[in-house]
């Protein structure tokens, strides 16, 4: 059966409205978990919350872990009630983390207090690492075993601790020392003859440090199909998991907010139609207030050269044309780079090969280009004129390619988020390099 969340959330949200809790609740209850989820992230703050109180305990329980962080604190600030602290309680640690970094510190504190202390030393071990860092974004609840363990003995302590672990397809393999030794499949385990030792069927183990980024850490773990990522602290001794599913999040967010400062604003961290209109008024004011500053040193390269406008008006016509391709040049190059930047494929030691490479793109590019122009404008408005437009061309995008490649390689280097260094400010360089190389071709060929 096909389900429409719009029209699902229109229609609870009309029952509510009318006051006719059973029937709304009815109406959730005969609706999928993931439509659930669907239809309170499109519904106001309010509604959410009557909602959530409507829902089954099991469902609740799935549908709060399905929320963003920013959702799940504005339904512990509606609930008031005990049930916020038993959904609380079933979270898994990362997940704990990640919500008590939203919540105001005072009930942060309540709810941490009526966790028991196994939770409690589980959660807080987790929240010991960096925001950003995978320690952060990690499961310390997993199933480890010996080298001198056998596989007998292995399956038993699965089937011991399965309701209290993350996963159990691949479990680390540690010494008397907690110190990640290897890493062993259960497929493996439950194959192989219940006296052979697990030393026989581990594998050499592919970790990352707790305090390394959380982006690089889950590239490592998708881009080698790891089910599981150990994370180990800095004596390698193994301190918990990152599973696949987790990994996928920590880049679906990476990717978004990329995209995001790519086009000049900032991610919103929560599902686009619950988010108020000042959230988003907020997260693009910042950044045309900035941009806005930039775009003056167009208008002074303009007023600079008034008088060669005064002179060859025909060169207003094309400032449209330079602009936009310089721009959308150095976007290119800078949008490929960050992407070879987040996949490992370039580092920031790879910068003059980046250059070298953005630099011999960029001329092809401003070759053919200008080639096309020098026709165009040749035809229309003279040999000359075309000469200076095709050669304007061949020359920004040169450089807005050179300049768009090193970017975020750069923004790297000093540790900043390359996407903020990226498409928004080099639009606003090349805009006034291009007119400066556009005016300064001019003259030169015209004679101004």
């Amino acid at each position: 059966m096909a389900y429409d969340p719009v029209l699902a959330a229109r229609r609870v949200d009309t029952l509510i409205d009318a006051g006719d809790l059973r029937n709304a609740a009815e109406v959730l209850d005969e609706m999928p978990p993931w439509l659930v989820v669907d239809v309170l992230e499109r519904s106001g703050t309010k509604d959410r919350a009557v909602m959530f109180r409507l829902l089954p305990k099991d469902t609740a329980t799935y549908v709060f872990e399905s929320l963003d962080p920013p959702l799940q604190s504005e339904l512990i600030h509606d609930l008031h009630d005990s049930r916020v602290s038993e959904i609380f309680a079933e979270l898994d640690p990362d997940d704990r983390a990640g919500l008590i970094d939203e919540l105001p510190a005072k009930v942060a504190t309540r709810l941490m207090r009526e966790l028991d202390p196994e939770e409690q030393a589980l959660t807080a071990a987790v929240l010991d690492y960096p925001v950003g860092s995978v320690g952060r974004r990690m499961s310390p609840e997993y199933v480890s075993t010996h080298p001198d363990t056998t596989a007998g003995q292995t399956l038993e302590r699965v089937l011991q601790r399965i309701d209290r672990t993350e996963t159990i397809y691949a479990l680390p393999v540690t010494d008397d020392e907690r110190h990640l030794v290897g890493i062993v499949g259960l497929r493996s385990v439950m194959r192989a003859d219940p006296d052979t030792p697990i030393r026989e069927l581990m594998n050499e183990a592919v970790s990352a440090r707790a305090r390394e980024s959380d982006e690089k850490a889950a590239r490592r773990c998708s881009g080698e199909r790891f089910i599981v990522l150990p994370i180990v602290d800095d004596e390698n001794r193994l301190v918990g998991i990152l599973t696949f599913d987790d990994a996928l999040r920590i880049l679906q967010d990476a990717d978004s907010e990329d995209t995001a400062r790519q086009g000049g604003v900032e991610p919103l961290r929560r599902p686009y139609l619950s988010t108020p209109m000042r959230s988003l008024v907020r997260s693009r004011v910042l950044w045309l207030l900035v941009l806005a500053v930039g775009a003056t040193l167009t208008v002074q390269v303009l007023e600079v050269f008034e008088s060669t406008l005064e002179q060859v008006v025909a060169l207003s016509l094309f400032v449209p044309l330079i602009i936009g391709t310089g721009g959308n040049t150095g976007n290119q190059a800078a949008t490929t780079v960050t992407r070879a930047l987040a996949l490992g494929d370039v580092r920031p030691r790879d910068t003059a090969r980046v250059l070298w490479q953005e630099a011999r793109t960029g001329f092809t590019l401003g070759l053919i280009l200008g080639s096309v122009a020098f026709a165009v404008a040749g035809l229309v408005y003279g040999v000359d004129f075309g000469l200076v437009i095709g050669l304007t061309l061949l020359s920004l995008c040169t450089i807005a390619a050179s300049v768009g490649g090193i970017m975020p390689l750069l923004a790297n280097t000093v540790r900043a988020d390359p996407a903020v260094f990226s498409n928004p400010f080099i639009s606003t360089f090349v805009d006034a390099t291009g007119l400066i190389v556009y005016f300064l071709i001019a003259r030169a060929v015209l004679g101004l």
